[in-house]
């Protein structure tokens, strides 16, 4: 397994945070501000561990990349060189093929599918964690929604497939550029940080990204057309190191099990709602397009071959994941 080497500083702070305590300290890379709802979701998650335990474990956070970069977090938590983390779930592609299942065009029918599918305990959600497991040695917390994915562009709103022909898009996955592919656009994979900017200089068409990231990001301001297409969904995971968890009482592993259950739901319906209320305040700032049944249509009809590619890919394991999401229904 690769991991980054960290420099001295790091290092050093890593070690002094480990020891600073009198109690079992839990250190957590963050790639988004505490502010942020996948931040907040961890303050909850520290606050009932730290209560629940009478202060016998302590959970101090790394916001925004201090520590790893979201690309190196599964290697930092499997190594231990950092006991826990969050990280977009399709950065266990690596090792993990199978978990861009989400990413499936159209796999979910709608919000209820997407929450039967990720449930905890979950016949897709079994599968996913325990090969994350194996492959990585991260022992999954709880999965973080973030959201589902939409579409940005400027001038004509894209309402079918023919409107992203010859469009070059940004995506944040490989299964995301196929369904680009599939609509007879140009992928590009481009990080969320370098959206703004690839928007306001035209170095992309189209957006792909969450309604949270146009309002947190103030894409906005470069982008004046939305469309609610919400044909995949966005998933974060909490992870911690096998080790580290293995190597915990019974009586701390069943506090954290339990406050990570706790703050799963609680960010699930959080992040819904507030979904809906960005895409109402967007309709101030910019022309937010929903698809009619119509048109939706049309989307599932252009990409039905990317489910397909996904499968022939992936082997068994993604079939498995695809029946457990058809199943889900």
């Amino acid at each position: 397994m690769k991991t980054r080497i960290i420099g001295t500083l790091a290092a050093a702070l890593l070690t002094l945070s480990a020891s600073a305590w009198g109690a079992t300290t839990i250190r957590v890379t963050l790639q988004l501000p505490e502010t942020h709802s996948l931040g907040q979701n961890w303050q909850q998650f520290a606050k009932i561990v730290e209560e629940k335990s009478g202060g016998e474990l302590k959970v101090q956070l790394f916001p925004s990349a201090q520590l790893f970069k979201d690309k190196e977090v599964p290697g930092a938590v499997g190594s231990g060189a950092v006991e826990a983390g969050s990280a977009f779930l399709g950065r266990f592609a690596g090792s993990v093929p199978a978990v861009d299942v989400v990413a499936i065009p159209f796999i979910f029918s709608d919000e209820a599918h997407i929450r039967q599918s990720v449930a905890p305990g979950s016949d897709m959600r079994s599968a996913l964690d325990g090969a994350i497991l194996k492959e990585t040695n991260n022992h999954v917390l709880w999965w973080q929604a973030f959201g589902r994915n939409i579409y940005l562009n400027n001038d004509a709103a894209i309402r079918s497939p023919a409107d992203l022909k010859g469009q070059k898009v940004r995506t944040y996955g490989k299964v995301h550029g196929w369904t680009v592919e599939a609509l007879g656009g140009a992928p590009t994979l481009m990080s969320g940080s370098k959206q703004f900017l690839a928007y306001q200089q035209g170095a992309v068409d189209v957006g792909m990204t969450g309604a949270s990231a146009v309002k947190s990001r103030k894409l906005f301001e470069v982008m004046d057309h939305m469309t609610l297409t919400y044909d995949s969904a966005i998933e974060f995971v909490a992870v911690m190191n096998k080790d580290f968890y293995d190597g915990l009482s019974d009586a701390h592993k069943a506090i954290i099990d339990a406050a990570a259950r706790e703050v799963e739901q609680q960010l699930r319906d959080d992040i819904y709602r507030q979904e809906a209320e960005i895409v109402e305040e967007m309709q101030s700032k910019m022309t937010v397009v929903a698809l009619s049944d119509d048109e939706r249509a049309q989307w599932v009809e252009a990409t039905a071959g990317v489910i397909d590619r996904f499968v022939k890919e992936t082997g068994d394991v993604g079939a498995a994941a695809v029946a457990a999401v058809a199943a889900a229904k």
